[in-house]
């Protein structure tokens, strides 16, 4: 997607948190975004979180809610109408390519890889698709997205509400960064547990 197009989308998405639909807003970027809108939650969350910091975690949860619900959706697309809506989504944002990638590598480790995406910048939309093509188990599907998105988003908006908007610079910064390195640390600690487990 062309850059251009991608912040006319991000300033149009910004332009609803100056509005009193703003909540509202949110709740369907996080449902669209979790299945085909290009445009993270993340600045929109930090935006009414600064205007209203008591209610930040109020709208990490309004975020997190209809995020996994928009996941699902995700799920039921690639489950039941791939062809059809699915594979226009995944050419439209250009990710064919990991796509097929990532249906050939769906396995044992399905909730780690749904938690990954839901909680690092990688691209949960094409991970809620391919779940749904490759008929994932629903329950750790499910689970691994709820723990995941509500990580992300509670994460930003503790953030926000604890330290206000100077912390706002760093989050956009570095929050890519630790959440990587957070996952490193999850996924290290699973496979230890696993192979004394296995031993």
């Amino acid at each position: 997607m062309k850059l251009r197009v991608v912040r006319r989308l991000y300033d149009w998405v910004m332009g609803w948190a100056e509005t009193r639909w703003a909540t509202p807003a949110l709740a369907v970027h996080a449902t669209t975004e979790s299945f085909v809108f290009p445009i993270p939650v993340d600045p929109l969350l930090m935006a009414l979180a600064m205007s209203e910091p008591r209610r930040a975690l109020r709208f990490a949860l309004v975020a997190s809610v209809f995020s996994v619900a928009g996941g699902l959706l995700g799920y039921a697309i690639g489950y039941g109408a791939y062809e059809a809506i699915g594979a226009r989504i995944i050419a439209g944002l250009g990710y064919e390519t990991q796509f097929l990638a990532l249906q050939e590598n769906f396995g044992e480790y399905t909730f780690l890889a749904i938690f990954a995406a839901g909680f690092t910048p990688l691209p949960y939309k094409v991970f809620t698709i391919a779940a749904g093509t490759c008929a994932v188990p629903l329950g750790p599907f499910f689970m691994a997205s709820v723990l995941s998105r509500s990580a992300r988003f509670f994460l930003v908006a503790w953030l926000i509400r604890r330290f206000g908007p100077a912390v706002r610079e760093k989050i956009e910064r570095y929050f890519d960064l630790f959440a990587f390195a957070f996952l490193a640390l999850l996924v290290g600690g699973f496979f230890l547990v696993k192979l004394g487990i296995d031993h």
